[in-house]
């Protein structure tokens, strides 16, 4: 798994694919992993993706959320929310060491293609608060699974929060401090496994240039063009990988 990382061309596509991610979450305040673990997954391993993804999530979300935590909903809601999603993430570890590749491609296949579905119906479906309090630890923890399995959360975590119509103010935050929370705990369950490497973690320092370059980027792009056409071009993008993946799993 590790060897793939001396090759200059597996690490060119490792940076184009942080870039990538950095532009989505960049342009919509989320979303790196959605295309950067599939990215990487298509041309090495789940496992080595969702372990090279780990820092740099958890370096991004811990600055949004101090740029953005006094907007932080008030109440348990966020700390329930995101304790769930770290208890969770620990079962979507050993998920991620125990099954076989072919096997957690097909999960991230279908972790992202549930994205897709969600982002293009987009259901009017909305929470009250009192529902999405009594929901928090469940969808957290259901979120942390896929998390620690898949690298991707979104279908969950995401999508739930949408539900409860919060303010892109409020939005990032919340979500951040999920993420946040989930990725510290990636981090040492990872070492022990033997997953996550002094390589990888020296990658994934280096891989925040790509990834805050790509965040600029992806700010300059949501200004240039509508949000709804770069949305369409990711969603675009994610099809192709997702059916890439799937192929790979099942042929």
């Amino acid at each position: 798994m590790v060897s793939a990382l001396t090759d200059p061309a597996s690490l060119a596509a490792i940076a184009l694919a942080l870039l990538a991610g950095g532009m989505l979450k960049g342009a919509l305040g989320l979303g790196a992993p959605v295309i950067a673990v599939p990215v990487m997954a298509s041309f090495f391993d789940v496992k080595l993706a969702v372990a090279l993804m780990v820092l740099p999530n958890f370096t991004t979300n811990v600055w949004q959320l101090r740029a953005f935590g006094q907007a932080r909903l008030p109440g348990r809601f966020p700390w329930i929310f995101a304790g769930a999603g770290a208890v969770g993430v620990g079962l979507g570890t050993l998920m991620l060491v125990w099954l076989s590749s072919d096997t957690l491609k097909l999960i991230l296949s279908g972790a992202v293609l549930a994205y897709i579905g969600l982002r293009l119906l987009s259901p009017a479906f909305a929470l009250s608060s009192a529902r999405a309090n009594r929901l928090a630890a469940p969808m957290g923890a259901l979120g942390g699974v896929l998390q620690g399995a898949a690298g991707i959360s979104a279908p969950v975590s995401v999508s739930f929060l949408n539900a409860m119509q919060l303010s892109r103010r409020v939005f990032i935050p919340t979500i951040s401090l999920f993420f946040a929370a989930t990725t510290a705990v990636q981090v040492p369950l990872l070492l022990a496994a033997g997953v996550m490497t002094p390589t990888i973690l020296l990658i994934g320092v280096t891989a925040l240039v790509p990834l805050f370059l790509g965040m600029r980027i992806g700010g300059w792009l949501a200004k240039s063009i509508s949000a709804r056409s770069f949305d369409r071009l990711i969603l675009l993008m994610l099809a192709a990988l997702t059916i890439k993946l799937s192929t790979d799993a099942l042929l």
